[in-house]
């Protein structure tokens, strides 16, 4: 069977939803700029950041090994909601029993209420229906972009009203849960079949088992990811933190889609074709060419315009975001094109190759951002994140080709 029509329109409406994302995404962001202050945005990035953490660490990988499953993905479906459910209730305890201690690390007292009220949002997302991952093995991608667009429609609907109403934070929060409630009750309407809280020791273990590399991989990604806001906010305080975060955004947000959208459609069609390595290669190839295109245009497009980008969507008060939304372009460009293979490593089931390359990568910018931070500011975390992502780059070569040149899939 050929999966040639079947990528091309998914990433015709990967593609779809990534532009509808970023629509919405820059409204939301500009219209929130304007409502809402640097100094209330950094708050807000500390709950998000804390509740990023404990999502990420917690990972099970359960949606990765439901693609990944050749049996049918129905059998795993009931235990894959209890583990949901469990994970998201160990997520809220960590949140409002770590409000303190977090608030007290960014100095900022204000996140403390924050922290309180974000940790219901893991709590009903997981109550999510896990079916809805069907949507992507199943390669219907028409139906994953309704699904993708309302859930960050109302999201973002929500936030915007939430924070013209109170002008604080707190309505960006109210935002989350909304969003959260209403993805739950989508996917036990729209899709099958629904779970019931019953779960299979056995399936449990196998789950659990290939899913730890992931979970791996997810912790240090997101160390990788977010460890410059978090030493930002931390060495430099709430408002740069605010600068900071926002124009990491706007920098890195149209490659991430790129980025996002390639490896949602290729994941699902690489799985389906791991076991022929030949045809897997040339697949692999025409895609790694064109996201580098893709990722180079973008990146060439808002290091230009980076001052009126600036303008347009924050408004009076954000000029230093400038100089620091083209630097990140050029961590945005080098990220991407780097990221662009993990699809090919995860659907090979070469999790653990993925993951030391995110080691190395977090290694190289833990080891450089304090001290570049302390020489040039917010500059320095974005010179550090660059330098995490070229030392990761002889790595990332060598497992791709060996990942391309193995013969079987464990």
């Amino acid at each position: 069977m050929g999966y040639f029509k079947d990528a091309v329109k998914g990433v015709s409406w990967m593609g779809a939803f990534r532009v509808s994302y970023r629509i919405l995404g820059i409204v939301r962001i500009a219209i929130i700029a304007h409502l809402l202050s640097p100094f209330n945005l950094g708050i807000y990035a500390i709950a998000t950041i804390s509740l990023g953490f404990l999502e990420i660490i917690t990972e099970t990988g359960i949606n990765i090994f439901l693609i990944q499953e050749k049996e049918d993905v129905n059998r795993y479906i009931n235990t894959a909601w209890v583990v949901s459910i469990a994970r998201g209730i160990v997520i809220s305890l960590f949140i409002i029993g770590s409000a303190g201690l977090v608030s007290r690390f960014f100095n900022s007292p204000d996140a403390r209420v924050l922290l309180y009220l974000v940790a219901a949002v893991p709590l009903i997302r997981g109550f999510i229906n896990p079916s809805v991952i069907k949507f992507q093995k199943e390669l219907k991608f028409e139906k994953q972009y309704l699904y993708n667009t309302s859930v960050f429609f109302v999201e973002s609907l929500l936030s915007v009203i939430g924070a013209f109403v109170t002008r604080s934070p707190l309505g960006l929060i109210l935002g989350l849960i909304g969003g959260a409630v209403y993805e739950v009750i989508y996917t036990f309407l729209v899709v099958g079949p629904r779970p019931a809280f019953k779960y299979e020791m056995d399936r449990l273990k196998k789950i659990i088992n290939r899913g730890k590399w992931i979970t791996l991989y997810g912790i240090f990604d997101y160390i990788y990811t977010t460890s410059d806001n978090v030493i930002v906010g931390r060495m430099l305080g709430v408002a740069p933190l605010g600068i900071y975060s926002n124009a990491y955004k706007i920098s890195t947000a149209p490659l991430t889609e790129v980025g996002s959208v390639f490896f949602g459609v290729t994941f699902a069609v690489f799985s389906k074709i791991s076991d022929d390595v030949a045809r897997l290669k040339r697949a692999f190839i025409k895609n790694f060419i064109v996201t580098t295109f893709l990722m180079i245009s973008a990146g060439i497009f808002i290091f230009i315009f980076a001052t009126p980008i600036v303008e347009i969507l924050l408004g009076r008060g954000w000029e230093m975001a400038i100089p620091v939304v083209k630097l990140l372009t050029i961590l945005g460009v080098t990220r991407g094109i780097a990221n662009s293979t993990t699809s090919l490593l995860v659907a090979r089931v070469r999790q653990k190759y993925a993951t030391l390359v995110v080691i190395v990568s977090s290694l190289g910018l833990l080891v450089t951002i304090v001290p570049l931070v302390n020489s040039y500011g917010i500059i320095g975390a974005g010179l550090a994140a660059i330098i995490g992502t070229v030392v990761s780059l002889p790595f990332t070569i060598y497992y791709v080709v060996k990942t391309l040149n193995e013969k079987r899939v464990e």
